[in-house]
């Protein structure tokens, strides 16, 4: 006489509710995102690598010490606080747009959107003033022997040794880092910026009415909140240290 041996079964996960307690579409932004942060830590550590290999680097506080209108005033550090300024700002719309999209408030949506996309708006532009100032900035600098004035690029840096008021040419590395990961950055403020316009699109139109959740709203937060959370580590690398 035989006897059956009951087998153990396995209860696999039949799709339905995330195994991680939250849905595909947040699960795959967080991938991304982290995928995001390992690209903008590669470019931050390749450039902590060329800036402490070197004995002289632009001083940040001679290099972005002007402001808007304010002449040759000498503030430093005094614009690119505003523009951080901004963007933190932003990221609190942000929180208080994807709070409204909680209690399924439209209005308040969009409202808080607006004033998102507003002060993305605002931090590109300070970026363009920025990128401008320097690049058609003139300094005075000694290149062999002959008094040249340079603004500040990719091939060009009067950041360099000041000897009797007169700057060398600095380190080449600097203008690429600089522009390179800071035109990173804005360019994903501007993806931000997009982002937020098809969202204010879709909520006015009612999308998320009728699915009956805001859900997109808050993948669109993590992102932008990623962005203002990437800025504070180029803040930090480029004009702190």
């Amino acid at each position: 006489m035989t006897t059956a041996t009951a087998q153990p079964t396995t209860k696999l996960w039949s799709g339905g509710k995330s195994p991680f307690n939250v849905s595909y579409g947040k699960l795959m932004m967080w991938y991304f995102l982290m995928s995001d942060a390992f690209t903008f830590g590669a470019f931050l550590i390749s450039y902590g690598t060329i800036r402490f290999s070197v004995n002289v680097w632009a001083d940040p506080n001679h290099v972005f010490n002007a402001f808007p209108f304010m002449g040759h005033a000498n503030l430093p550090l005094a614009f690119v606080s505003l523009m951080t300024f901004i963007l933190i700002l932003s990221s609190v719309t942000m929180v208080l747009a994807v709070h409204e999209g909680h209690k399924m408030n439209k209005k308040g949506v969009e409202k808080w959107l607006i004033f998102t996309i507003l002060g993305g708006l605002a931090f590109l532009g300070c970026q363009a003033w920025e990128w401008t100032h320097l690049i058609t900035g003139q300094h005075e600098v000694m290149v062999n022997g002959v008094l040249q004035k340079w603004g500040t690029t990719v091939t060009h840096n009067p950041w360099g040794h000041i000897v009797n008021g007169v700057a060398t040419p600095g380190p080449i590395a600097f203008g690429g880092y600089f522009f390179g990961i800071t035109g990173f950055h804005g360019f994903h403020v501007f993806s931000g910026v997009i982002i937020n316009l098809v969202m204010l699109i879709k909520t006015r139109l009612g999308h998320f009415d009728q699915r009956g959740h805001y859900e997109m709203i808050e993948k669109a937060g993590l992102y932008w909140h990623f962005v203002d959370l990437v800025w504070v580590f180029v803040f930090l690398c480029f004009y702190l240290v």
